[in-house]
């Protein structure tokens, strides 16, 4: 599993008000996967701060990225609860978000997120989310 196959996922898999985001993934592997997204003039809000609803996309992104590197290649999964805390504001350069399995099973996979704003590497937001497997 290498970003180059990942970043590809993005393209072929996700709709196209997501990849206007600029996702990128950073990195891959079989326990979770990080993604991260500019911040740019298309996100931020009143005062220059990242959008809720960009964060929550970003997280659930990489949260469907680490589903496909817990399966070592892309398989559909559905979100069926996406909890996310904002912690503070977010703004900055990019956003990161680091996104681990916590447990999988045969029917359903649970995960949790981190978003970072940077380059300050303060935590923005906090998410949990359970997926489906078709």
């Amino acid at each position: 599993m290498d970003t180059e196959t990942a970043n590809g996922w993005l393209t072929d898999h996700f709709a196209d008000w997501v990849l206007a985001l600029e996702p990128r993934v950073d990195a891959l592997a079989c326990t979770g996967a990080v993604l991260s997204m500019p911040v740019t003039e298309r996100i931020v809000r009143v005062g220059g701060i990242v959008s809720g609803q960009a964060m929550a996309t970003l997280a659930d992104t990489a949260m469907v990225i680490a589903c496909a590197g817990h399966f070592r290649d892309f398989h559909p999964v559905a979100t069926t609860n996406l909890d996310i805390q904002y912690l503070r504001p977010a703004s900055g350069e990019r956003v990161s978000c680091t996104a681990t399995i916590v447990r999988a099973g045969r029917t359903l996979i649970f995960a949790r997120a981190t978003l970072v704003a940077e380059p300050s590497g303060k935590d923005v937001a906090a998410a949990t989310a359970t997926f489906a497997v078709p």
